[in-house]
């Protein structure tokens, strides 16, 4: 049906813009858990790893997971200076390692709910973890209110744990990089979910709990949103994730 000559393209244009942003708005939050926290662990000196990248590109598009990236530098001196690594990137990596005893540290590796690691780029592999790993139990949900962000938080420790840790890590959006030299020279590469900086902000002890940061976080660190991470820690080190959200 044509429209009414006294609506121009321009107000037609405004309405649609307003009905699609309504109905974003009165769509319902997701109710179960996720499946899955894919945390990788890639390089842009590494030569095995634009097949990871290009999966961590589909895997991001899942409803069910929280990915994150994390660039480590140890590559570096292969020719190249990752744009995107940092020395914190890598130490959580190692501190994976070293918790779950087996010092395993390579690109492109994926650590699969803090326990579970493979190689980034397997994805027949990856698809089993994925499959057979259960929903995390621990429900986590974010939350924008005024200049604050809320992470509600609510389950069961696990028997025996005590407390877990509520980590909140600032991803940036894709960011594509051209690669001048090194191992992936004259590539262009793009990275999904890039961890900017990951804060601790404080300790769950089972029930429901609340905390908050400042939104003005995400601005600061110019990030394109939010995970919040519910994770149990062995000797300061990372271990199995409980629960996860995102913003």
């Amino acid at each position: 049906m044509p429209a009414p000559a006294q609506f121009s393209r321009a107000a037609l244009a405004a309405l649609l813009t307003t009905l699609i942003a309504l109905s974003f708005a009165a769509a319902p939050a997701r109710a179960e858990p996720p499946r899955a926290v894919v945390e990788l662990f890639t390089s842009q000196g590494c030569s095995s790893c634009p097949p990871a990248d290009r999966l961590m590109g589909e895997l991001v598009r899942r409803g069910d997971l929280v990915t994150l990236t994390y660039p480590v530098d140890y590559w570096d001196y292969l020719g190249w200076h990752d744009t995107l690594a940092s020395p914190e990137n890598s130490r959580r990596q190692r501190d994976y390692a070293e918790a779950r005893g087996d010092r395993a540290v390579y690109t492109p590796q994926v650590v699969v709910n803090g326990a579970t690691h493979v190689v980034g780029s397997d994805r027949k592999a990856l698809g089993q973890v994925l499959e057979t790993s259960p929903a995390l139990p621990v429900k986590v949900s974010l939350r924008r209110i005024d200049e604050r962000i809320e992470i509600s938080v609510e389950g069961r420790l696990p028997a025996g744990t005590g407390m877990a840790t509520v980590m909140v890590a600032f991803v940036a959006p894709p960011v594509d990089v051209a690669i001048p030299r090194g191992e992936n020279r004259g590539r262009n590469i793009t990275y999904h979910h890039v961890v900017k900086a990951m804060r601790a902000v404080g300790v769950w002890e089972g029930g429901k709990a609340v905390f908050q940061i400042p939104a003005s976080e995400i601005r600061k660190l110019n990030a394109g949103g939010c995970a919040a991470l519910v994770q149990i820690e062995k000797a300061g080190r990372p271990g199995r994730i409980l629960g996860a959200g995102t913003l």
